[in-house]
């Protein structure tokens, strides 16, 4: 037999261990699996840097106490993000998905009263539950969104001038009093969020936070009370 020939004919009957050598094929719930792991880990490194950029804002933060706070190494947390600013960016992007959901449920089709009650409640929770981010956000806003302004000119502005036309058209069907859409949108923001921006004043004053939940309570009932006899008609 001609070399070239046994040397196919070799190659052709592989032993059963060469065969159990070869990298088997990565199933599907292995993919999974390792897709929810980068998740989970960007997910950690995210809530480490929001706790840190809260406190001590973007240039108080070094990418070696956020990662140390996740518990990654910072090779590792580079490899998800290839600085702070990005990561930075990352946060503040995902505040301002967290801070806009409520917004977005606003339709004409709803009653005004019960949409703006429940906007108000939604808004509270996330005040309760999220005082870091709201924090965080309004730092960046007071420094003059130095890092988010495209977010702002883009994202924010449309879905404002959507939900204004929502607002108008509630208006139009005598279901609100004549009011600014914008301003309508800015005291909700104001109200709401001044739970968490302001908690440590709340607390001095009240005795109490939202956490208590008697409390949160009485915050939802008061702000809706305000806002809506203000805005709906008698």
């Amino acid at each position: 037999m001609p070399k070239t020939k046994a040397l196919a004919a070799s190659a052709s009957k592989e032993s059963p261990a060469r065969k159990r050598a070869k990298p088997a094929v990565r199933s599907a719930s292995a993919v999974n699996r390792r897709l929810r792991q980068i998740e989970d880990k960007r997910s950690a490194i995210l809530g480490a840097a929001l706790g840190l950029f809260s406190r001590f804002g973007l240039h108080g933060t070094s990418i070696d106490q956020v990662a140390a706070r996740a518990d990654v190494s910072k090779s590792n947390l580079l490899y998800y993000f290839a600085n702070k600013e990005e990561l930075y960016v990352n946060v503040l992007r995902d505040l301002l998905a967290l801070w806009l959901e409520p917004l977005r449920g606003f339709s004409a089709e709803q009653d005004p009263a019960e949409a703006i009650g429940d906007y108000i409640r939604r808004k509270l929770v996330v005040s309760r539950d999220r005082p870091d981010a709201s924090r965080l956000f309004c730092l960046e806003m007071i420094q003059g969104a130095p890092l988010l302004r495209d977010e702002l000119d883009r994202e924010l502005r449309t879905l404002v001038e959507k939900k204004s036309e929502v607002i108008r058209a509630w208006i139009d069907a005598g279901k609100l009093a004549p009011v600014d859409p914008h301003h309508l949108i800015f005291a909700l923001w104001a109200m709401t969020q001044h739970y968490a921006d302001f908690g440590v004043q709340v607390q001095a004053l009240s005795g109490h936070t939202l956490e208590d939940e008697a409390f949160f309570e009485r915050a939802v009932e008061n702000v809706q009370r305000i806002v809506l006899q203000g805005i709906v008609p008698r």
